[in-house]
C-alpha cells in the first residue's frame, strides 16, 4: 500500500500540516505568552510602586504638623530601605513636588548606573509634571543594544497636596525558561499527536485510495482495449462519481469502437475480394496495409531486388517515387507501368488528418494488361480486315477499270475479266461471311445444340467424301481408328464436320503432291474422352508461329502466297470452345503438322 504516490503524498501532507500547526502554534503561544508576562511585570511594578507611595503618603500624612522639609527629610530617610534592587526587584527614582532629585536605588554595577542616569534624563524630560496627581506609563530604550524600560510614575500626596513623584523603572522581560518550557511540551505534543494520527489516516487514505485504485485498473484495461470492465460507482462523492464517468466513458468507448471495428471489417473484406491491389504507406513511406490482391498482382513481374523489401510488395521504382512525392505534395498521381507481357494502371493519392496535414498515402493498382492485349487486338483486327477487304478489291478495280473505259475490246478477255471479278468477289464473300461466323461465335450469338452422335459414321462420310478430292491433288488420304470403333459422342455434328473440313482444307494447302493426309481416332478411358487428329506430312510450323497459328487473320509462311483468309483455325478453335473442348497443335518445320482436337463420350443410356 506504501507504494501508492497518493497515500505517501497524504500522509506527508498530514505531517506538514501537523508541524506547520505545532510551530505556528509555539509562535503564537510564544508570542501572547510574552505579551502576558510583560503586562503582569507590568502589573507587578504598579503594584510595588504603588504599595511603597502608599507607604510614603501615610508616613507624610501622620506626620502633618511637620515642616515640608522635615517631612521630606523623613521620606528620603524611609526611602533608604528601598535602595537595594532586590527589595522591590526594579530601580526607583524619588523626587520632590518641584523635580528635584531626594533619592534613588543605589547602582551595583555600571550597566545599573548607566540605567539610572537614563531614567533620571527620561524622567525629567518627560514626567515630574503631573499636575493631576495619576499614575503615569512611559517606555524608555537607551544604549547601543537599545534597551526597552518600562517607567512607572506614582505620586506622593498627603491630604490631596503633592508632596513629591516615586518614579520605578525596569527592563520588561518575559519568562522567557517557562516560556520555552511550555513552548517544548507544546511541540512535543504536537509531534506525538501526529504520529497517532498517522494511523487514522492511513485506513482513512487506504480507504479512498482503493476505489481509486478500482479505477486506475479500469483505466489501464480500456486502454488495453478490454472494454467490458466497470469501475464500482456506488462510493459516495467525488470519487463515485469519477467511476461513474469512466464507465459512461468505457460504454461510449466500447460502442464506438465496435462500430470502428466492424466497419474496418467490411472495408477490409471490400478491400480483400476487389481485384485492384491496395497499398497504403505512412508518411516514413513504410507500408502499412496491404490487401490479398496485391501478392498476387505482381506475379508476373520479375523481381529486380529481392533484398528490398518495398520492392518485393510493389517491383517498380518509380510507384515508389510517385508515393514520395505524394507526401510530399499532398497531389494525386496517375501513371500507366508497362513491363514484359504485362501492364499496370497505379494511382496515388494522399491520407490527410483533421487539421488536412499529410499522413500517409493510399496507393491503387490495376492489372490491364488483358486491357491492353485487346486494344492491340482491336487495332490487329482493324489492321487486318482492312489488308484482307483490300486485296480482293485493288483487284477487283483493277479489271474494272479497264472494261469500264472500253480498254478490253476482245470477248474472250471481257470473260476472263468477269471470270477473275467473280472469283475475287466470291472471296470477298467468304472472308466477311467467316469474320461475322467468327465475330458471333466469341460474343457467344451463334446458337446451336450439341446433342449425342455417331462419330463412326462421321468419319466414313468424309472417307467416301474426301478421297477423290485428295486423289485429284496426289495426296494419299485415310481415316484409322487406332483403339477400334468409337463410342458415342457428345457435340454437334454439323459443326464438327465444319472443324474437320478446316483442318483438311489446311492440311492439303500446305501439303505437296506425294504427300499424305491421315485423320486417326482413340478413345482415352482416363479422361473418358475421344481424340481426333488431323495429321499430314506437309511443310510443317515455324516454331516462332506455332503460338499465333490460332489467331485471326494469322497466315504461317506468308510468303508462299497460299490462299485463305487466315480465320479458319479461330473458327475451329472457338467452335470447339463453345462445345466445351480443346484443340492442340504438334509440328515440326518440314516434317508435317497433326492438329488434335476432343470430343467428350456420352454416358449413361443414350435414345436418338
Amino acid at each position: 500500500m506504501f507504494r501508492s504516490i497518493f497515500l505517501r503524498k497524504m500522509i506527508f501532507l498530514v505531517l506538514v500540516a501537523l508541524c506547520a500547526s505545532a510551530l505556528l502554534s509555539a509562535t503564537l503561544f510564544n508570542y501572547a505568552a510574552g505579551e502576558v508576562s510583560r503586562d503582569n511585570s507590568e502589573e507587578l511594578m504598579i503594584d510595588k510602586a504603588r504599595s511603597m507611595a502608599d507607604f510614603l503618603s501615610d508616613y507624610v500624612e501622620s506626620h502633618s504638623a511637620l515642616t515640608n522639609a522635615e517631612r521630606i527629610q523623613g521620606i528620603k530617610e524611609l526611602s533608604a530601605g528601598y535602595t537595594s534592587y532586590d527589595v522591590l526587584g526594579a530601580f526607583f527614582l524619588m523626587y520632590d513636588a518641584n523635580g528635584n532629585l531626594l533619592s534613588s536605588s543605589k547602582p551595583t554595577t555600571s550597566e545599573d548606573l548607566q540605567l539610572l542616569s537614563a531614567l533620571d534624563i527620561f524622567c525629567t524630560q518627560n514626567m515630574l509634571n503631573n499636575t493631576d496627581n495619576k499614575n503615569l506609563r512611559g517606555n524608555l530604550t537607551y544604549g547601543e543594544d537599545k534597551i526597552s524600560v518600562k517607567v512607572i510614575q506614582v505620586p506622593i500626596q498627603a491630604n490631596d497636596d503633592l508632596t513629591g513623584y516615586l518614579i520605578i523603572g525596569d527592563s520588561i522581560t518575559s519568562n522567557a525558561s517557562t516560556i520555552t518550557g511550555f513552548s517544548q511540551v507544546l511541540i512535543l505534543s504536537t509531534l506525538l499527536v501526529s504520529l497517532a494520527m498517522l494511523i487514522p489516516v492511513y485506513f482513512a487514505s487506504k480507504r479512498l485510495i482503493r476505489p481509486l485504485n478500482r479505477v486506475t485498473d479500469v483505466a489501464n484495461a480500456l486502454g488495453q482495449g478490454d472494454f467490458s470492465v466497470r469501475a464500482n460507482d456506488q462510493t459516495k462523492g467525488e470519487i463515485g462519481d469519477l467511476a461513474a464517468s469512466v464507465n459512461e466513458l468505457a460504454e461510449k468507448l466500447s460502442k464506438s469502437i465496435t462500430s470502428v471495428t466492424t466497419e474496418r471489417n467490411r472495408l477490409k473484406e471490400i478491400f480483400d475480394i476487389i481485384s485492384e491491389g491496395i497499398v497504403s504507406v505512412n508518411k516514413d513511406l513504410q507500408p502499412d496495409y496491404s490487401n490479398n490482391a496485391i501478392a498476387t498482382l505482381f506475379e508476373k513481374v520479375p523481381r529486380k531486388n529481392l533484398f528490398t523489401e518495398k520492392l518485393q510488395l510493389i517491383p517498380f521504382e518509380e510507384v515508389w517515387a510517385d508515393f514520395e512525392n505524394c507526401l510530399k505534395t499532398g497531389e494525386t498521381y496517375e501513371r500507366t507501368i508497362e513491363a514484359k507481357d504485362c501492364a499496370y494502371s497505379s494511382t496515388i493519392v494522399p491520407i490527410k488528418d483533421n487539421e488536412k496535414a499529410i499522413i500517409g498515402a493510399t496507393g491503387f493498382f490495376r492489372d490491364i494488361s488483358e486491357q491492353e492485349r485487346l486494344e492491340q487486338t482491336r487495332r490487329d483486327y482493324v489492321a487486318n480486315v482492312s489488308h484482307e477487304l483490300r486485296t480482293p478489291l485493288t483487284a477487283m478495280r483493277g479489271l474494272v477499270e479497264p472494261l469500264a473505259d472500253g480498254m478490253v475490246k476482245k470477248e474472250e478477255d471481257r470473260q476472263r475479266y468477269y471470270g477473275i471479278i467473280l472469283h475475287e468477289t466470291m472471296r470477298l464473300s467468304r472472308l466477311i461471311d467467316d469474320m461475322l461466323e467468327l465475330s458471333r461465335l466469341q460474343a457467344r450469338t451463334l446458337a446451336f445444340k450439341t446433342f449425342p452422335f455417331d462419330l463412326n459414321k462421321l468419319l466414313s462420310e468424309f472417307e467416301t467424301k474426301f478421297k477423290p478430292v485428295m486423289e485429284d491433288a496426289e495426296l494419299n488420304f485415310s481415316v484409322e481408328y487406332k483403339t477400334g470403333p468409337l463410342p458415342t459422342v457428345m457435340g454437334n455434328p454439323d459443326r464438327v464436320e465444319q472443324i474437320i473440313v478446316i483442318l483438311l482444307d489446311n492440311a492439303k494447302k500446305y501439303t505437296p503432291a506425294g504427300g499424305s493426309i491421315t485423320i486417326s481416332t482413340e478413345y482415352s478411358d482416363e479422361t473418358d474422352q475421344v481424340l481426333v487428329s488431323v495429321a499430314d506430312t506437309g511443310q510443317g510450323i515455324h516454331e516462332y508461329d506455332i503460338d499465333h497459328i490460332f489467331d485471326r487473320f494469322y497466315k504461317a509462311d506468308r510468303a508462299r502466297g497460299k490462299k485463305g483468309t487466315g480465320l479458319g483455325l479461330a473458327i475451329a478453335k472457338e467452335l470447339l470452345s463453345y462445345m466445351g473442348e480443346t484443340i492442340t497443335v504438334q509440328s515440326e518445320y518440314g516434317e508435317g503438322t497433326t492438329f488434335t482436337f476432343t470430343l467428350k463420350r456420352v454416358t449413361g443410356s443414350v435414345w436418338y
